[in-house]
């Protein structure tokens, strides 16, 4: 009576029924749980056959291209000069196939090695000043840079450093020119030489901010090689400037309101927008900024920490956020079990920012990305920053370059490099004006059209 019971009222025993109708080589037939079990087994030794397949073509066009690159290493000098020397990508390529008898993959492959083309060109540095930069921006607070120049043969190549805290700018100042930075280099070397030196006088005040001083130096210098060599650096890559998609950076305010928005899209109809959600965002804002059509990514700043743009996770701001924007990038969101839940049907539209500093963190990454954001200031270098553009575009990743409130040279060279790498792409690097308390007018358009300087590595 027991055992009857139990039957009964539990799972112990149940009967259910089973559809064994399958597709076996596009006809249907009845199958038996054996049959079953056979044809799944059929088809899973397909599959692993085809992604082994796939895998090894893979292996071996990667193979092919590694021996290619090899031998351009071995015959780096003919190779840059013959680069140097072609009208168009087309006839370097033409050239190099012809004369190294490199294949069409391989080819492609070198006129690719971005780091290779400019890591030899030579640099003259007789000495360098400071000069400081100093603009009340938009984000509520007084924003300092420094513009590094340095002088050599008659020319001068500049960069800016856009370490984010004022003491360190202010330190920097008052110390001067002081590196030893004189004397002939490759760009390779002079990188090196860089590395070598304690560039702040006294410890910063974050540890990225060395990664901002080190690309002040490292692009000054890549400016004044291409002045010193004739050259162009779109020339030096064989890459054509495209016109440049931006978006304008922006923070509602606390409490948060429309107005910082709606009045420069009063004057700037067309302008798209990057937003920063914060906790104060209520319905009424979200469907405000719903209406304007003009949001194309948040920024959910969730991994900053100790500085002025903290948010903390927030599962119902994601949640609303995510819904009223189905379209927009989702830039830094804080995953904790409950936002990674509100979010997970939103993966695809992930983006990253404040943890990209090298290629290994792409790779460290919670879910494979579809796009980073690739700030120059923040890889720190020109070798991480061109590894990290040839990673994205080996394995589809895409990138669109950010800000970092440049108040001088520093924002033109992010719009050069996005026109050569991420041009039609929510590319956060507006005109500085737009990020001034009020926005002048007469500011350029989206897209920017290509205005490269004459030679070096400066904009407009």
């Amino acid at each position: 009576k027991v055992l009857n019971f139990i039957y009964k009222h539990t799972q112990l025993e149940d009967t259910f029924h089973v559809n064994t109708v399958a597709l076996v080589n596009g006809v249907p037939q009845t199958l038996s749980l054996k049959s079953i079990l056979e044809e799944f087994i059929i088809h899973r030794v397909e599959v692993i056959r085809r992604r082994t397949k796939f895998d090894l073509d893979a292996a071996e066009a990667r193979e092919h291209i590694l021996l290619g690159l090899k031998k351009a290493l071995d015959h780096i000098d003919e190779i840059i000069k013959l680069i140097r020397a072609a009208k168009d990508v087309p006839e370097a390529k033409e050239g190099l196939m012809k004369k190294f008898k490199f294949s069409d993959l391989q080819a492609n492959a070198i006129l690719e090695m971005r780091l290779q083309k400019l890591a030899g060109l030579e640099l003259h540095v007789e000495g360098y000043g400071l000069t400081g930069l100093q603009a009340s921006v938009s984000s509520d607070f007084e924003r300092k840079s420094t513009i590094i120049a340095l002088r050599g043969a008659g020319h001068e190549g500049v960069g800016e450093d856009v370490t984010y805290d004022a003491v360190d700018q202010d330190i920097l100042q008052r110390a001067g020119a002081v590196q030893p930075l004189a004397g002939h280099f490759t760009l390779a070397s002079f990188c090196e030489r860089v590395a070598e030196l304690e560039l702040f006088p006294e410890p910063p005040q974050r540890e990225v901010s060395g990664r901002y001083r080190t690309w002040a130096y490292e692009s000054a210098a890549l400016d004044l090689a291409l002045r010193q060599a004739g050259s162009t650096l779109y020339g030096a890559l064989a890459r054509e400037p495209s016109p440049v998609r931006y978006v304008v950076s922006l923070r509602l305010g606390e409490p948060p309101s429309l107005e910082p928005l709606l009045s420069r899209l009063e004057l700037y109809p067309g302008l798209r927008f990057k937003l920063d959600p914060t906790s104060s965002w209520d319905e009424q804002l979200i469907a405000g900024l719903v209406v304007t059509g003009a949001v194309d990514s948040v920024d959910f700043k969730g991994l900053y920490v100790g500085s002025v743009v903290d948010q903390p996770a927030d599962p119902v701001l994601y949640e609303r956020v995510a819904r009223a924007f189905p379209d927009a990038w989702i830039e830094d969101p804080a995953l904790t079990p409950e936002t990674d839940a509100v979010l997970a049907h939103d993966r695809d539209r992930f983006s990253w920012d404040a943890p990209i500093h090298s290629i290994q963190d792409i790779l460290d990454l919670p879910y494979p990305p579809r796009m980073v954001n690739i700030k120059p200031s923040r890889l720190g270098g020109l070798r991480n920053l061109l590894d990290a553009y040839d990673y994205c575009a080996q394995n589809g990743i895409g990138c669109y370059g950010g800000g970092q409130f440049e108040l001088g040279v520093g924002r033109g060279q992010n719009q050069y490099l996005a026109s050569l790498f991420h041009a039609d792409a929510p590319n956060d690097v507006a005109p500085t004006g737009f990020n001034l308390p009020q926005v002048p007018a007469g500011l350029p358009a989206s897209p920017l059209p290509p205005a490269p300087a004459a030679l070096g590595f400066t904009w407009g």
